[in-house]
């Protein structure tokens, strides 16, 4: 008896086909697949970098975070004659109006009562004249600053007497005075906060610190801190 020929079914035929792609097809399916998916990867890392090298050059050139001398206070305290006295120096030095400041407490040591003149101060803006003049105080400092005088956002000190800053004279009028100098650091955008209308919020990030203020002064006065 012969043997009765069968036709293969369906399944059998799909079964066959997927044997034989999974022993000879699918080795030479992988090959292109795999350097495809090295070659992605590493265009991928090469984008990331690129796009964090951007970020730090964003970082580094934003001019908003750049800081600068707002502006410097020059005070002097005294009632009664060394009052008028202290005006008369502060306008030879600024070339500017001084400010009367009236006192907002008893301190009976110096006579001083609420609502009596006791102080004068004026304020400078023009960026030349604080270079000028922070100069002309620093050479009196000997170029020196104690790092307990740097707070955030500004740092103050005192000049003993007044003819010690190159250029000034003994005036007799004056006599002999010293002030005291307050340097005023910002970034740009504070004015968001100062203004009566739409007044924005000025984050903390915007302060400037305290070693920015080191560095400002290493690299523009060549201060040295001490």
């Amino acid at each position: 008896m012969e043997a009765q020929l069968t036709k293969p079914t369906s399944n059998e035929i799909l079964s066959e086909n997927k044997n034989s792609l999974s022993s000879k097809e699918i080795t030479k399916i992988k090959e292109p697949i795999s350097n495809e998916t090295l070659r992605e990867s590493s265009e991928d890392k090469l984008l990331m970098s690129r796009d964090t090298e951007k970020e730090d050059i964003d970082k580094n050139q934003n001019k908003m975070r750049d800081i600068e001398i707002e502006k410097i206070v020059l005070n002097c305290g005294g009632i009664g004659d060394k009052l008028e006295k202290s005006i008369k120096l502060l306008e030879m030095i600024t070339k500017r109006k001084v400010q009367k400041l009236k006192s907002t407490r008893r301190i009976p040591a110096f006579a001083i009562s609420p609502g009596k003149e006791s102080g004068c101060k004026v304020t400078i803006r023009d960026k030349k004249q604080i270079k000028n003049l922070l100069k002309r105080f620093f050479a009196v400092l000997e170029n020196e600053i104690s790092e307990k005088k740097i707070t955030e956002n500004h740092f103050a000190f005192g000049i003993p007497e007044y003819i010690e800053v190159p250029g000034l004279e003994y005036n007799r009028d004056v006599g002999i005075l010293g002030f005291e100098v307050d340097v005023v650091f910002k970034r740009k955008g504070k004015r968001v906060k100062l203004k009566k209308i739409k007044r924005g919020k000025y984050p903390k990030k915007q302060n400037v610190t305290k070693q920015e203020i080191i560095d400002f002064l290493n690299k523009n006065f060549e201060m040295e801190i001490i």
